[in-house]
This record gives C-alpha cells, sequence and structure tokens, in this order.
C-alpha cells in the first residue's frame, strides 16, 4: 500500500513518520519550497508532545521549544485576575518543529515545489493527484493535509462555509533577555475588560518569546499590512498596555509579523470520501483562542495510522478514524466560538467566569461530586493531626466504595486562637509540638511538631478560609488543595497562615491563586461562618467527624480515629448490596490516583506491611520512579511517572 500525502506541515509530516514506522510507503508532497516563514509559534498539549516524545524515544531527537508552566490573565493597567499553574503545555516555533520532523524522514520522501491541481479517477476511484507543475504521483490512499484552505477538501466535498472574520491576530517573535528574566515559562495575557483587545506573550527559549495582538476589527483595523504600517497599528492599539507589551515590540521584525484573520467551519459529516481522508486543519478549523490546531493535528496523524493498521480495509479505517476523532473536534470548534464571544464582548463577562484559553487536559474524578448512593459529612480541619492520620484510610474508601460515596468537606475551626483553646491537655504551642510526635510514633504516619517551636500558627482559621475559597473554584481541586497544605505544615514545617504558602499550595494543585486572594478577602469568610455554624448545629466538638447517610436518611456517625472495618461496617448497613472494588495495587497505578503517598499511605493500599512498603518505595526512588521528601520523622513520596514517561 502506498499512501500520498498532500501537504508537508505538521499534519502531513506526522503523519508520514507514524506510517512509515509502520512500514507503510509514503510520499509527501510540498506545495513551498525552501524554509516555511509564516506561522511563527504555537502552544502545544500534552496529547500532542507525547506522540513527539515517542519519535525522540527511538531517535534520539532533542524537541525543540520552552515549556509553559503559568498561565497568568492581567488587565492592561496591570492587576492580575487569573493565574494558574499549565500541565504539559510547550510552546515551539513551528520552523523548529518542521525541522525536528524533517529530521526524521528520509529525504526522498518528501517532494517540494507541489501545487495540488486535481485528482485523476478510474471508476470513482482516485488513481493519482496531479500538481500545477505537471507532476503526476499514484497510489492507493492519499491524505489531504494541506491546510485550513485545502483544496483536496474543496474537490472531494465542495466548498465549505467559513464563519465570518471577528477577530484578528498580529503575530511576531522578539527576543528581550530583560523580559525572560520575569516571565520566563509564563503565558502572559493582558485582556482589555471594555472592547475585544488583547496582548499575549509565550516563551519559545530562554530569551525569545512569541507575541500576539488579537483584536476585533470592527473597532479598528488596518488596510495597509506593510511592516512600517503594521508596527503604527501595534503600538497605536496597544499603546495604554504595560511597558512590557512596548519593550517587546521595540525589539520586533514586522517584516516577519502578519495579519490573521482567523475562521473557522462546522464539523464536516465524515472526514474522508473513497480512498480520500483529511487530516489536521483541512478536516477540522478550529478558531485560535483553543491552541488546539497542532495538537489536533498530530493526534489525527497518530489515530489515522492505528485505523489503518488495525482495521481491515482502509473504509472501515476512515469510519474508525472520524469515529474516534468528531467529539473532540466538535468540542473544539464549539470551545473556540465561546471564547471568541466572551472576548468580543467583555463587558458581559465576570473575572471569575472567564474560561483559560486553552483545551482542558481529559481527567478522571474518582470523588466527582454526584449524585451517589452514600454522602458524607467530612468536619475536618487543615492542623487537625487526627485528620492527617486517618488519610490512609480516607485514600483506599476512595478506591474501594468511590463508585457509591461522595464526601462533601467542611472545616471545623479547631484552633481560632491560643486565647480561645481549651480542649484536653493542649493549652499551647508547646503542647501541640509534644502532642504530635506522640501521634507519630504510635500511628506510624510523618509528623514534625517542631513547627510549633520554630514557627507556631496562632489560628487554623486562615488555611480553613482558603480552603472555602479553594471549593468555590472548583470541589475536587479543593481537596488537593488541602492535602497540599496539610503536607506543609505536617512534614514541611511551612506555616500555611502565611499567604505565600498558601498561593503555592493553591498553585500546585491548579487553581487560580488570583482568584483564591479575592475569593479569601471576600466570600469565602462567610461560607467558614456557615461551616462553623453547621458544626454547632450537628454538636461537632473534635476532629475528625464524618456523618453517613444514605437516600433513606439513615445516619451513622465515626468521630476521631477508627479502623477502616468501622467505615466498611458503615458502608455495608447503608448499602447492603455495596460491592467493593479491587484494586490495582501496582506502584503506577496507585500514584496515578495519589501522586504523594506516605510509606503507611502506599502499604495500607497495597496490602503490604509497612516495611516491605517501604523497601518497594526505595527502590523506586532509585529507578528515579519517584521522590522523595524527607521530613525529621519520615518519609513523603512523590510520582515522577509521567515524568518519566516523557510525557
Amino acid at each position: 500500500m502506498k499512501v500520498v500525502i498532500i501537504g508537508g506541515g505538521i499534519a502531513g509530516l506526522t503523519l508520514g513518520i507514524s506510517l512509515l514506522r509502520n512500514n507503510i510507503d509514503v510520499v509527501i508532497n510540498e506545495r513551498t519550497t525552501g524554509t516555511p516563514i509564516r506561522g511563527h509559534a504555537f502552544l502545544m498539549h500534552a496529547d500532542g508532545l507525547s506522540i513527539l516524545n515517542e519519535f525522540n524515544a527511538s531517535n534520539n531527537a532533542i524537541l525543540p521549544g520552552k515549556m509553559v508552566d503559568t498561565y497568568s490573565l492581567r488587565r492592561p493597567e496591570g492587576n492580575e485576575i487569573k493565574r494558574l499553574q499549565l500541565n504539559s503545555w510547550k510552546c515551539i516555533k513551528r520552523l523548529d518543529l518542521i525541522r525536528f520532523l524533517y529530521a526524521l524522514l528520509p529525504s526522498e520522501k518528501i517532494i517540494e515545489g507541489r501545487d495540488f491541481s486535481h485528482f485523476i479517477y478510474e471508476q470513482e476511484k482516485i488513481v493519482a493527484a496531479v500538481f500545477f507543475n505537471g507532476d503526476i504521483e499514484y497510489g492507493d490512499i492519499f491524505v489531504g493535509a494541506d491546510g485550513g484552505n485545502s483544496k483536496v477538501r474543496e474537490e472531494i466535498f465542495g466548498k465549505v462555509d467559513f464563519t465570518p472574520v471577528k477577530v484578528k491576530e498580529v503575530v511576531g517573535v522578539s527576543y528581550n533577555e530583560k523580559i525572560a528574566k520575569t516571565h520566563s515559562s509564563i503565558f502572559t495575557k493582558f485582556q482589555n475588560k471594555k472592547s475585544g483587545l488583547a496582548f499575549g506573550l509565550i516563551p519559545t527559549s530562554a530569551i525569545e518569546f512569541v507575541w500576539f495582538m488579537q483584536y476585533d476589527p470592527s473597532i479598528s483595523d488596518i488596510s495597509d499590512n506593510t511592516p512600517e504600517e503594521l508596527s503604527v497599528f501595534c503600538h497605536k492599539l496597544l499603546k495604554n498596555f504595560p511597558s512590557v507589551v512596548s519593550e517587546i515590540l521595540a525589539v520586533n521584525d514586522f517584516n516577519t509579523s502578519y495579519v490573521w484573520n482567523t475562521r473557522d467551519f462546522d464539523l464536516l459529516p465524515a472526514f474522508h470520501k473513497h480512498n480520500v481522508v483529511l487530516i489536521g486543519d483541512a478536516a477540522h478549523l478550529a478558531l485560535p483562542f483553543t491552541s488546539a490546531g497542532t495538537t489536533n493535528a498530530i493526534v489525527d496523524a497518530k489515530t489515522l495510522t492505528q485505523s489503518l493498521m488495525e482495521c481491515d480495509g482502509y473504509e472501515k479505517a476512515f469510519e474508525k478514524f472520524y469515529e474516534l476523532r468528531a467529539e473532540d473536534v466538535s468540542k473544539h470548534i464549539q470551545l473556540g466560538r465561546e471564547l471568541t464571544n466572551i472576548f468580543l464582548n467583555p463587558l458581559d463577562q465576570n473575572d471569575d467566569d472567564l474560561p483559560v484559553p486553552l483545551i482542558a487536559p481529559k481527567k478522571e474524578d474518582l470523588f466527582a461530586a454526584d449524585k451517589k448512593e452514600i454522602q458524607v459529612l467530612y468536619f475536618t480541619d487543615p492542623i487537625c493531626s487526627t485528620c492527617w492520620i486517618i488519610q490512609p484510610l480516607l485514600r483506599k474508601l476512595q478506591l474501594e466504595y468511590g463508585n457509591y460515596i461522595n464526601v462533601k468537606y467542611c472545616m471545623g475551626g479547631l484552633l481560632p486562637s491560643w486565647d480561645e483553646y481549651n480542649k484536653g491537655k493542649i493549652r499551647k504551642p508547646s503542647d501541640a509540638a509534644k502532642h504530635w510526635e506522640e501521634v507519630c510514633a504510635f500511628h506510624e504516619m510523618p509528623l514534625d511538631g517542631d513547627i510549633w517551636m520554630e514557627d507556631p500558627l496562632n489560628s487554623s482559621y486562615p488555611p480553613s478560609i482558603a480552603f472555602k475559597a479553594a471549593q468555590m473554584q472548583d470541589t475536587s481541586k479543593a481537596v488537593l488543595f488541602l492535602r497540599r497544605i496539610k503536607e506543609m505544615v505536617f512534614l514541611e514545617k511551612k506555616n500555611i497562615i502565611k499567604w505565600e504558602f498558601i498561593e503555592k499550595a493553591a498553585f500546585e494543585v491548579g487553581l487560580d491563586s488570583a482568584r483564591l486572594l479575592k475569593d479569601f478577602e471576600g466570600k469565602a469568610k462567610e461560607l467558614f461562618k456557615e461551616d462553623l455554624t453547621l458544626a454547632e448545629k450537628l454538636g461537632v466538638t473534635g476532629f475528625p467527624t464524618l456523618f453517613f447517610y444514605n437516600k433513606e436518611k439513615d445516619q451513622f456517625i465515626l468521630k476521631g480515629y477508627q479502623p477502616y472495618e468501622s467505615f466498611e461496617e458503615i458502608i455495608n448497613k447503608l448499602m447492603p448490596d455495596a460491592k467493593k472494588e479491587l484494586i490495582d495495587t501496582s506502584p503506577q497505578n496507585l500514584f496515578k490516583h495519589f501522586p504523594t503517598m506516605t510509606d503507611k499511605e502506599f502499604a495500607m493500599l497495597s496490602n503490604i506491611p509497612k516495611d516491605t512498603a517501604g523497601d518497594i518505595l526505595v527502590a523506586l526512588y532509585e529507578d528515579g520512579l519517584i521522590d522523595k521528601y524527607e521530613s525529621k520523622n519520615g518519609v513523603i513520596w512523590t510520582s515522577k511517572f509521567d515524568v518519566k514517561k516523557g510525557s
């Protein structure tokens, strides 16, 4: 079988590499000659990076680009309204990626200067592609990878109805060492609150940035695209933006910049006709706000290859390819349109509701707050040592019975202040230090009481309010946030009253730390008071306290530390037909669900002795699969499995 690929961009080159690696003959036909200059750079998602990293593994090639781990959305006045962690995004210059892909292909497989003209048919089957230079290429399967203005698509489906151009974009590349010191690894975007105007800045290397200006052409536009006029136009529109913008524009070569008229078209009813199939922008075109285009092209290439290898005949392969890709790309098309509408109507938007202009990673959430059979009301506190030592039990409960239970976290307010604290033998920070050391020794969960001697917390209210602020954004990430601040205080001796640690924890788990601060100073305080009122109403006097309910409103209560069998007994009483899930105890699976674990947590989830668990964890650490943080009284292990795989 011979595959003729029309279009030597990223989609066509990736497909060519993928097919050749599966022993399928290809020829790639590229319209242009020489080095491409349009398309400065793009952000690539983990889905695309993982495929390119597969190429790395067998060729020792170095994938170009710069990892981008932070998204910062600001107003032109400078105030930050969003700050989020980005997972596995990379900014890559188009030219660098093209060169990377070219190096992975035999030179004779790429023929330049072939501008597609038409197909030659024999009994409704295409047998050859004809190019304007007179060349003819015969083959069995033909792939249109010739971009958004695809001639192949037009020949087999006719013209598509493009949406009107509502947003235009100017793109450029600039070098600036000064800005690199403060904006390295950050996707920074300044967005006007009153009209459709934004400026974005993304690093492509240690000192290089790709920048873009998005604007509503109905407000202001340019008719003459000469470098001089383009420079004047950009400076005029962005004159009230921060100095970093003018500094970037000052060193930009406008001879290489251009205006991009952004548009898309509805999802096609199929990506193929007869023995011709489309991939990348030729098959589906999304507006640029999603940064999905290049990733989708690469995923298309891999998916089409797999379909061809797995199916009997190209017709079935093409149908499977469409089935596997249509839903995702349809969502990206819709997301692009929604983001465009938000951009053009900024006055209608609340800052908290502004979405991140990127495709969202797929995620699995075992503790989703849906209508499950058993509801659990869990009263806890960020500095409660007993709430820390039941973490192994709650995690095991999540894996074994997560299909049946939903846990709602409430803050109980353990320590208003030392002046107001009068519970048991603990009256002052030094008493808490001693208590933590005793709890650690008895329950084998690491706690370091020295924080109460070195930098004692005077209240648990600030981190509790921060948790309520986290819940306002995302209940699942709020649970991760609570876990992270517990690790900080129990093992790392961080005073989690201090905003620097609250902000760091929020950012690390994927919360918007800029919004968290606003909510922390605002509505979260009232939500915390509501938790305290509910705790008083229900008679909660200590932590942890867990209320279990089923749909018939039957209720059971667990207080303090209880054995795991007590949790199971309540589950079985509330739902007699509940069946325990069998846990995949492989380290990779456990660390997939819980990226950080102590020895005791790993032992309990693996159903092995703690000493055996320790030996396994040390071996994983020595193999570079996990990392560790050593406290005075124990270790917490952090997964590196994804990093090791290169995804």
